[in-house]
């Protein structure tokens, strides 16, 4: 079996399961945020349900709107805070206590190697860059795990893919995933399950495998998910004591697909709009001219990708025609941020830089697209209407192409810059 068929057939207690077998699944832990929140809070006094069936696995995080900016978010808010308090959830993050859902969960040691864990949120798939299994789901649906603590899934396939190669300087995870998405097509792994191996993944960091598995669901992907190895444990260790036991794939195990990638000579790759499979080379966009720069999300908000983007822009200026803005993925990233002088360097260059949110991510605020606009982002997706307004434009590519851009104002190779 693969790792993912093993996490499932442990959870669901069978000896052995196959793609499509439909199994009922213990659930290691769950999350939901403020947007899916407090639906999950209506359906739950809705059947009369009086607990949840384990308050330790369940995380509460309120991320999208943030501060809240309307008296409509802020009831959300009210609603979702007062059902954490009423379940007397320990795990709950309220605002400026937490940030982006997906980097809070992995912060605070929710996410183990060979867990099962679900979230009300697509980019709950980040997690399979600890070894977890880890899926988006519905509230409907989330209210049932709130109550019984299992879930069912159909085993899915999986496509599996080899890395090899060296990256250059300014090339990684989201330059590689772009890569993968521009042969797989958004919709290639419906409900499939993407493993991504080989000597190249081996040498990623831990937050480079996050923003590889975060973007699996833009592929259609059910689950992404990176064996754990000695940085894994290491990081895991760093977060929780408590115990885990990783698993691995067989040598012998059968995949539907393997998709070949060498890395070796690949230029910084952009995803045009409004599609994420719509990639191509940085060096055939460097005339497309910027209103904004987005750099943050659960997919490149990470102080490693804030590190990448000031080593970038330190001592110079953001282009005039072109904002630059920065949002941290979780409070503890602003303050590391702060600490090693990052801040600072956005600041001085001229970036607005908000408080830890998904912010303009989702089109929802702090940094929403006008109509015409044009923006590169860090971000996942690039669907039309996802930053704002519909007539906007959205270019998706790395924490390297996002700096050099915002310096320039137009779509960047940050090795022109060197």
């Amino acid at each position: 079996m693969n790792v993912i068929e093993k996490i499932l057939s442990r959870a669901s207690g069978e000896k052995e399961v196959v793609p499509g077998q439909i199994v009922d699944a213990k659930i290691d832990h769950a999350m939901i945020n403020e947007i899916t929140g407090y639906l999950v809070a209506r359906y739950f006094h809705e059947v009369g349900a009086k607990k949840v069936w384990d308050p330790k696995k369940v995380t509460v995080v309120l991320d999208h709107t943030i501060p809240a900016p309307t008296a409509e978010a802020a009831e959300v808010h009210r609603l979702v805070r007062d059902f954490a308090r009423e379940l007397n959830l320990p795990g709950f993050y309220d605002v400026g206590r937490g940030g982006v859902c997906h980097q809070v969960m992995v912060e605070k040691g929710n996410v183990k190697p060979g867990d099962v864990i679900v979230g009300a949120d697509s980019h709950t798939v980040t997690y399979g860059g600890l070894g977890a299994f880890s899926t988006g789901i519905g509230s409907t649906e989330m209210t049932s795990v709130f109550i019984t603590g299992k879930l069912w899934f159909k085993v899915p396939k999986i496509i599996r893919i080899d890395v090899t190669g060296k990256f250059g300087k300014y090339v990684g995870a989201k330059d590689l995933f772009l890569r993968v998405a521009r042969e797989i097509g958004f919709s290639g792994a419906t409900y499939m399950g993407l493993e991504f191996k080989g000597p190249t993944v081996k040498k990623l960091s831990v937050s480079s495998r996050l923003t590889l598995c975060n973007m699996t669901i833009e592929v259609g992907g059910k689950a992404g998910i990176v064996e754990p190895d000695e940085k894994t444990i290491e990081y895991v260790k760093s977060k929780t004591s408590e115990p885990f036991n990783p698993l691995y794939s067989d040598p012998d195990a059968e995949y539907a697909r393997t998709l070949k990638v060498d890395v070796t000579g690949m230029q910084s790759q952009v995803a045009c709009p409004n599609a994420v499979d719509n990639v191509k080379p940085v060096s055939e966009l460097s005339g497309v001219e910027l209103d904004q720069v987005y750099i943050g999300s659960c997919t490149n908000g990470r102080i490693e990708d804030l590190k990448i983007a000031a080593d970038i822009v330190r001592g110079k200026k953001v282009n005039p025609r072109t904002r630059l803005v920065v949002v941290p993925a979780s409070q503890e990233v602003f303050i590391d941020a702060m600490k090693e002088g990052l801040i600072q360097t956005f600041a001085e260059a001229g970036a607005a830089i908000a408080t830890a949110s998904c912010g303009a991510c989702y089109g929802g605020h702090l940094g929403v697209l006008a109509a015409g606009e044009t923006c590169l982002s860090t971000t996942n997706r690039n669907f039309i209407g996802r930053m704002g307004d519909p007539m906007a434009k959205v270019y998706l590519g790395s924490p390297a192409v996002a700096a050099a851009s915002a310096l320039t104002g137009r779509i960047t190779d940050p090795e022109t810059l060197r």
